[in-house]
């Protein structure tokens, strides 16, 4: 009975141990988390909307005026006719219709005005997407990077932990002395310490990451997965400028705006222009002097005598907005410039740095690291060395690792920069 229990247990923990690495997702790649990110994230669906109110604005300004309809009675009587009360004897209907015809293209100068703000709130739009793409590129790299340092963490402590074991059975054969053997228990701590604050810093890392994705997955079933490497930028910075022109949709939102400008101010023009109503009325009055004289239709135009008020104030605004306008669009210009270079320098110096680490600085570490522990282990080299070396080696692989980090934020930083993608 107590082998067919542990059997069952046995068989409930394995069940258990498959479905949870069922249920657990598939790590998202950069494309995947991006895409998944535009469907979801509250910020990005707020500001479609804006853009589709803007839109709904467009239907308002392209609106005609509507006509008037009035009904006028004249002529009641209220006076009694052989005993019998006629209240409405003799009162004049008189139906009639008025329209305001609007001149100078006023509607249009409205619908195009309303356009050219919906094209302004895309852009806006899209600039929103690049910045908030940023801080997502950001929070992946951020996991990427946690990800290294505490595979790196595991990878030393294991490695000590060996070195430990060589130093216990050395300890046993009266090789090392006693004080040596417990400063290396005593430094294990430390490596164990790592470990424990990557895992910290790679939960947290992958929290902000979740809050950007507006997700609720827990975070043991969350994962990315992606390249933590760097390869140098191909475009020149002339290249970066123009393509930055082209991309970038806070420049363009600018542009738009002093095109915005430019039709507001031609709709300013057109509203100081006269605009007259017409109007048509039909009566049934009987006339005494003319018998045939019964149905009566009649027409009249009522034009507005613009003397004082001519648009004057709107006018003058308009004309200092197109002004304003550009002005911020040669500001968004030098900024797109300035995002450009910053960026640009930035790569290339963290580039520049991790070639050397690549090239020299991880190798000599590793070198080093290998020699003392093997001089170690056979009695050439002295435990004090041999920890300076272990600790070098971590100091080493740890910067490379931010600065990999460090570059990686700084190729998002460019990306942001030129309005797209230059470095994946």
């Amino acid at each position: 009975m107590l082998l067919f229990l542990r059997r069952v247990c046995a068989g409930w923990i394995a069940g258990s141990c498959w479905a949870a690495t069922a249920i657990a997702q598939t790590p998202y790649t950069w494309p995947q988390l991006r895409d998944r990110f535009l469907a979801t994230n509250p910020t990005l669906a707020a500001g479609q909307i804006n853009v589709s109110e803007s839109r709904a604005q467009e239907i308002t300004a392209y609106l005609r005026p509507n006509p008037d309809f009035t009904l006028t009675a004249d002529g009641t009587q209220l006076t009694p006719d052989h005993g019998v009360w006629r209240p409405f004897a003799g009162t004049l209907f008189t139906p009639s219709l008025s329209y305001l015809h609007e001149r100078e293209h006023k509607r249009e100068l409205r619908l195009e005005s309303a356009q050219r703000g919906t094209a302004i709130a895309q852009s806006q739009q899209e600039d929103l997407q690049r910045t908030s793409i940023f801080n997502l590129r950001t929070a992946f790299v951020q996991v990427l990077q946690q990800k290294a340092v505490l595979d790196l963490a595991r990878e030393s402590l294991a490695y000590y932990d060996r070195v430990l074991a060589l130093s216990n059975e050395r300890f046993k054969a009266g090789d090392i002395a006693r004080v040596d053997l417990l400063r290396l228990q005593v430094g294990q701590a430390q490596y164990q310490a790592d470990v424990e604050t990557a895992q910290v810093n790679l939960r947290t890392a992958k929290i902000q990451l979740l809050q950007l994705l507006n997700e609720r997955t827990p975070i043991e079933q969350f994962d990315v997965t992606g390249p933590f490497d760097f390869s140098e930028p191909v475009l020149t910075l002339d290249e970066l400028h123009d393509t930055a022109l082209a991309a970038r949709p806070d420049l363009r939102a600018a542009m738009q705006g002093v095109d915005k400008a430019d039709t507001d101010h031609r709709l300013a023009v057109a509203n100081g222009s006269t605009d007259p109503t017409f109007s048509g009325w039909y009566s049934r009055n009987p006339s005494f002097n003319n018998p045939f004289d019964v149905n009566t239709i009649g027409a009249s135009v009522s034009i507005p005598l613009r003397i004082f008020d001519r648009n004057q104030g709107e006018k003058a605004r308009t004309q200092l907005d197109i002004t304003h306008a550009q002005r911020l669009r040669d500001a968004a210009q030098a900024q797109v410039f300035g995002d450009v270079d910053s960026a640009f320098v930035t790569v290339n110096s963290n580039a520049a740095l991790l070639k050397r680490y690549r090239s020299d600085y991880l190798e000599q570490a590793s070198t080093v690291r290998d020699t003392i522990s093997f001089s170690y282990q056979r009695g050439g080299a002295s435990l004090l060395d041999f920890l300076s070396a272990e600790s070098d080696y971590r100091t080493v692989r740890v910067g490379y690792l931010n600065l990999l980090g460090s570059f990686l934020t700084a190729a998002a930083q460019l990306n942001m920069a030129v309005g797209r993608e230059v470095i994946q």
